[in-house]
């Protein structure tokens, strides 16, 4: 059982990662407030999100692995420039801001366990560890890293367990959608696609598919020609996004579940701070689910916030043409590292100038939605464009969920517009 348990360890690869890091505290805070604010009323949407998840991933991630390119570097190659600027401009602005976002929340939940460090203090050195490790550890350090990294959010499950849950009546809400006609459940389903379904993601797997290549055929400081890609490489991507995508969905239910049975039972359907959510948990959840959640939130902004910057410098260096790529040195990709140092650096000014990284987070998880249906689109245009996929165009069972990906994401598009 435990050889099995380790191959299938070993085999996860960009699908999990990303999967996890889609968990970033931007997505916590998200469903925190969908479950504090509406109890299980929103629960139904873990599920519902995750066949359109996989479908957009698994595209994303076929798309680098058959090319040998990112996104980015195939919108250059076959769509006008203006398109590529256009989407590489919301990207990196969106990943920013969500970068400072997630540094506060951060700060915040250091501040909880130790009262005795100032936030911005927190901040600044937590900024400065992820940079360094980012930027002197090997790729194949960092990538073991962002996997055990993901096992913090288990946190959340077990905290969810230290709790009495009805789970006949989760269950029930799970599986029967609820849907409340008000303007504050349009703007938490906007939200909660945004945060879920997230632009950032396509681009990163990607990415990352290109770079995992790379390591499986090449020698280090040898031309290296990539070989075509395998259906056995596609399987095994196959498998590895839908683990991710459901590991992600799995801790998002759970986030949902505790914030319903605790917070929304008590009353507190607003949350201005994570300390606020974080302390009025306590009483009601005890000290372990107390510890586990401030916990969740440290583990998983250490693992979002360098794919955050990591997706954005991939974008940048193909719409330059740089050298790219976190198995590359800091000599040989400087261009890429310094986007990564500079986006992480400016988006630490949310937490410094004291922007409240709650409301910066949520209108993050809104700006993405909007981006999101531009992106399946062309995505799915990619994958099933001979020029670009050869003869690996999707299946009729990926267009459907990819479409219906796309229509929820234009749809959530066009609420934000009603919204403001």
């Amino acid at each position: 059982m435990l050889p099995k348990l380790k191959k299938f360890w070993k085999s996860l690869g960009p699908g999990f990662v990303t999967g996890a890091a889609n968990d970033d505290p931007s997505g916590i805070i998200t469903y925190m407030i969908a479950g504090a604010k509406f109890g299980l009323s929103t629960i139904w949407l873990a599920l519902f999100s995750l066949p359109l998840m996989i479908a957009v991933q698994e595209m994303s991630g076929r798309i680098g692995r058959i090319t040998n390119m990112g996104l980015a570097g195939n919108m250059k190659r076959f769509y006008p420039r203006w398109l590529l600027v256009f989407i590489a401009v919301l990207i990196v602005t969106a990943n920013t801001v969500n970068i400072g976002a997630d540094v506060a929340s951060m700060a915040q939940a250091t501040a909880i366990i130790l009262p005795i460090v100032p936030e911005k203090v927190a901040a600044i050195i937590m900024t400065l560890v992820i940079l360094i490790l980012t930027i002197i550890l090997p790729y194949d350090k960092i990538f073991t890293t962002f996997k055990w990294l993901a096992l913090s959010l288990l946190a959340y499950i077990f905290a969810t367990f230290t709790v009495q849950q009805d789970w006949l009546e989760i269950m029930r809400n799970l599986l029967i959608p609820t849907i409340i006609f008000s303007k504050d459940f349009l703007i938490i389903m906007v939200a909660f696609f945004g945060t879920t379904i997230s632009p950032y993601m396509f681009f990163w797997q990607a990415n990352q598919e290109v770079e995992g290549k790379m390591i499986e055929q090449c020698k280090p400081g040898r031309v290296c020609h990539l070989k075509p890609t395998k259906e056995g490489e596609l399987r095994r991507l196959r498998l590895d996004t839908r683990v991710g995508m459901s590991f992600s969905n799995l801790i998002t239910f759970f986030i949902i579940a505790l914030t319903a049975s605790t917070l929304f039972k008590a009353g507190i359907h607003n949350i201005e701070t994570l300390k606020d959510a974080a302390e009025a948990l306590r009483p009601l959840a005890g000290d372990y689910a107390f510890v586990l959640f401030t916990a969740g939130i440290l583990g998983s902004g250490f693992l979002a916030i360098p794919v955050l910057a990591g997706s954005a410098a991939y974008v940048i260096a193909e719409v330059f043409g740089w050298s790219k790529g976190l198995n590359k040195t800091f000599t040989k990709a400087k261009e890429f590292y310094a986007v990564i140092i500079a986006s992480t650096v400016i988006g630490l000014l949310i937490p410094l100038l004291g922007f409240n990284p709650i409301k910066a987070l949520f209108y993050t998880a809104l700006f993405y939605g909007v981006i999101s249906p531009i992106s399946i689109y062309i995505i799915l245009h990619m994958a099933n464009n001979e020029k670009i996929v050869g003869h690996h165009k999707n299946s009729r069972s990926l267009n459907f969920w990819g479409y219906i990906a796309f229509i929820v994401m234009t749809f959530s598009a066009a609420a934000v517009f009603f919204i403001l």
